[in-house]
């Protein structure tokens, strides 16, 4: 993880759950994060309507220069990612374990920016497949940033956390992934000591 916020809405994340897969989703305390909520979402695990985002942040938004509430999140991404984003989402939910997607984007004849998404699997009524908890955070904001929207994103790397760890170990797991991880399709899992 290479964002503070994304850090934190993580290390939150991680602390709620204890020792469970995944923390409820009525534990979540929006004042204990708000130092990042303008980064964050959350999806409602509808695949049948695209999981339709349910909780917008401000910084997302101005990203889109469009409101988000209601939208599906798998029409934010290219066409040609969308088939990647629906299998990182299934890991999520089904192992369930984190994801760290790193992406670009940019609005027509500008130079793209680099941000990073975080998802975290949530409970939800006893089910695990029912909502996502998300950050969206830009490593840099170019000055076009609120005034014209992007149409899409696009995938550049991803990688799951598989473990109970705190982030800097999960920094020192992905700098040893040669040693630690195993592949999931094209995606990287990896293990740690749980």
């Amino acid at each position: 993880m290479k964002q503070a916020a994304t850090r934190e809405l993580y290390n939150y994340w991680n602390d709620l759950r204890q020792q469970r897969a995944a923390p409820n989703r009525i534990d979540l305390n929006p004042t204990a994060i708000r130092g990042v909520l303008s980064n964050t979402f959350m999806v409602e695990v509808d695949a049948g309507r695209s999981y339709p985002l349910r909780i917008v942040g401000s910084r997302m938004t101005a990203l889109f220069r469009r409101e988000l509430n209601t939208e599906a999140f798998m029409g934010l991404w290219v066409r040609d990612d969308r088939r990647l984003m629906m299998q990182i989402i299934q890991t999520v939910l089904d192992e369930p374990i984190p994801a760290v997607v790193g992406i670009t984007a940019a609005p027509p004849a500008r130079a793209p920016i680099e941000l990073e998404l975080l998802l975290l699997p949530l409970r939800h009524e006893g089910k695990t497949h029912s909502r996502m908890l998300g950050s969206l955070v830009p490593a840099s904001i170019p000055s076009w940033y609120g005034i014209i929207g992007v149409e899409a994103l696009q995938v550049e790397t991803s990688r799951f956390i598989h473990d109970r760890i705190s982030v800097d170990g999960a920094r020192h797991m992905i700098g040893s992934a040669a040693e630690t991880a195993r592949r999931r399709a094209h995606l990287v899992v990896l293990d740690g000591g749980r």
